[in-house]
This record gives structure tokens, sequence and C-alpha cells, in this order.
């Protein structure tokens, strides 16, 4: 597997969950407060920002032996979790997401650091695009808890991308790139680099798909700069 994700940029792992403990993390999410500036709500999407803050009782249930064996094994010690985020697309749901690197880092502040910049803010959380080796270090894990396919917006990826760079979506040339649809069974995981250009499509199946997305890096950011959602 650790061929297959450096070179790709992305892997599959299935099974990670399994069905009782999907269903459980469901429940939890279902009991939640809806009514926070981290918790958007529109016909396409229920999402939660600052997941594990937000809903910290799914922290057990998300870092299972099972889990944490996995990201062990593949990225050794020292990997901690930076940002999180639930999403829920209804089976309704026409949201979709063009192709696109996720080049910035959720942090405490703003502040005049060399090779931080630019900068963004929404519901009072700074963004800030970082160097580039720290976002080549990083990974994300995409836990489904639903069964997902190119039917109800499972991510399309161009594999390989995350090794070429700032990339921009306009440039890429289709004639020597692939896409590549990510499916995903319930209680499986998604493991990803963050400059892997990926979209999701609109949901033509009327199923829904609901994902939990974490993000982890094994670096501290320099002074004044803190990871906003680093778990104390």
């Amino acid at each position: 597997m650790i061929p297959e994700l450096e070179i790709n940029g992305f892997a599959v792992v299935e099974n990670v969950f399994t069905s009782a403990e999907v269903e459980q993390l469901i429940a939890i999410i279902g009991q939640a407060n809806k009514e926070k500036d981290t918790f958007r709500h529109s016909e396409d999407l229920f999402a939660i920002r600052q997941f594990l803050k937000e809903v910290p009782t799914t922290i057990p249930l998300v870092f299972t032996d099972k889990l944490n064996a996995c990201l062990q094994q593949l990225f050794g010690e020292g990997y901690f979790p930076v940002k999180s985020i639930y999403f829920d697309k209804p089976g309704a749901s026409n949201w979709f997401v063009s192709y696109h690197q996720d080049l910035t880092i959720s942090v405490n502040q703003k502040a005049d650091v060399a090779g931080y910049g630019p900068w963004t803010v929404k519901q009072q959380q700074y963004a800030v695009r970082p160097p580039l080796d720290l976002l080549e270090k990083n990974f994300t894990i995409r836990i489904h808890l639903d069964d997902t396919d190119e039917h109800n917006g499972a991510l399309r990826v161009v594999p390989g991308s995350h090794r070429k760079g700032i990339y921009r979506p306009e440039t890429i040339d289709w004639n020597t790139e692939k896409e590549v649809t990510c499916n995903v069974g319930k209680g499986g995981i998604m493991i990803m680099r963050p400059l892997l250009l990926h979209a999701s499509s609109r949901t033509t199946n009327n199923r829904q798909r609901r994902v939990i997305h974490i993000e982890f890096s094994n670096q501290q950011l320099p002074a004044p700069l803190l990871w906003s959602e680093a778990l104390s």
C-alpha cells in the first residue's frame, strides 16, 4: 500500500470500521447541536467544521485500534490530527466540487511569518497557505459512513498529481493525465496527500454520502502560529 500511496497520492483501505462502529458514529453525530457557527446546513450539504472539537465524543470511536494501527504502519509515529470536517451530502444534492488541491492549513491567528500566505478567514477561522514542503509531508484520511461510488459523489482524482507541486486545474493536460474514481465502501477509508488534484460530482442515484475528513501533520508551526484544531 505504501508504494501505491506514494506513487498515486492516494490509497483505499476497506473495512477499517465495522457496520456497528459506523452506526454508532452516525448516531452521535445526529445528536449534535446544529445551531453552532461551525455547522453549515443547506439543501445540498450539511457540514461540521472543527468536527473533532465540536463533537468530541466521536474521538474514541474514530481513533480505533484498527485505524491507529493502519496509520502507524503507513506513516510511523509523530503524526497528529490538525483539521477535521464532517460532510453529509444528501441523496438529492446538486452540490459538486471542481478539481483543486488542498493548499491551506487552519491556524490560531494571522501573523507575518516568512513563507506563509496568502491568508483567508471564515467564521473566525484563519487559513493560510504554508510552504510546499509542509504540505508534501501531510496526509488526509476520509472515513466513509456510506457506500460511495461515482453516482453519489466519490472523489475523482488525478493519480500522481501530488508530485507536481502547485498544479493549476486549468492547466491539466487530459492527453497525458488520467482520472480515477475512488469508490469506497461503508466503513472504509481513503488516504490521500493534500496536493493530489481531486474533485467530486453531483449525486445522481439519490443515495446519501457521509464522510469524516481528517488532516494530519507531524510538524510544529513557527511561532506565533499554532495548529488551530490540534487536540490537546
